[in-house]
């Protein structure tokens, strides 16, 4: 197991305006090449071949889903702020997430922590329906105008706190979970198809990466990375 801490969080960060191109000085073309790029130097280079990931993330335009003055950033390795205290997870962690989830076109996948709505466009292009809650309302309302705008109509988003899941549209092929609780979610769990995989960072400070399999046999969690998301608030947090 790798023991590169990957930093999905960012704090303190200092903003000079000026010092980043506006979106609309960028030209599509060259946000092409940028996103093109992005998947190969950072996706692909790393190992992560599965062909309908690689296309979602060379598809989705991840400009659109970050503050005008972090579009010239958009491609980069990098998470960023998204306000709310929030950030976008690095687009390799995305990718990876993506693909330890192993979905399909016919898949129904449940996510937890909508953010700025880019990881869940990334798994609409995959899958039949996404299913997506964001705790915090300001930012879950600004992402579901965002993903309108978007025409994503298999995108399904509710505000709330995601530690129950989504129990009416049980069970799920997949769970996917963007935010950090110290334990596993026991509803997450329980509307998991059998056969269905979670994906979770687990833990407090720094959280290890977690795979949930699920089977007629009961569930295995095995340990992929060491990663650092922000916390899981809600009811997550007065379990601790």
């Amino acid at each position: 197991m790798t023991d590169i801490i990957v930093v999905c969080i960012i704090t303190g960060i200092l903003v000079i305006g000026w010092g980043y191109i506006a979106y609309s000085k960028i030209d599509g073309e060259a946000l092409r090449t940028m996103r093109y790029r992005m998947v190969e130097r950072q996706i692909e280079a790393r190992g992560i071949k599965n062909a309908w990931v690689l296309d979602a993330m060379r598809k989705v335009e991840r400009h659109r889903f970050v503050p005008e003055r972090y579009v010239s950033n958009a491609y980069d390795d990098n998470p960023l702020p998204i306000g709310e205290g929030q950030t976008i997870s690095q687009p390799y962690i995305v990718a990876l997430m993506t693909d330890l989830l192993k979905p399909k076109k016919d898949h129904k996948i449940l996510e937890i922590g909508t953010g700025s709505g880019y990881q869940a466009a990334i798994l609409a292009e995959i899958v039949k329906e996404v299913y997506t809650i964001e705790i915090v309302e300001k930012l879950g309302k600004r992402t579901g105008s965002l993903l309108q705008e978007m025409e994503y109509k298999n995108i399904h988003i509710r505000i709330g706190d995601g530690y129950r899941g989504w129990p009416e549209e049980a069970p799920f092929d997949g769970v996917i979970v963007t935010a950090a609780p110290d334990h596993i979610p026991q509803p997450l769990i329980d509307q998991l198809k059998v056969g269905g995989r979670m994906v979770i960072p687990v833990g407090k400070s720094y959280q290890e990466l977690i795979v949930v399999t699920k089977d007629e046999n009961g569930v295995r969690k095995d340990e992929v990375i060491p990663v650092r998301f922000v916390p899981m608030t809600g009811e997550a947090q007065k379990r601790e």
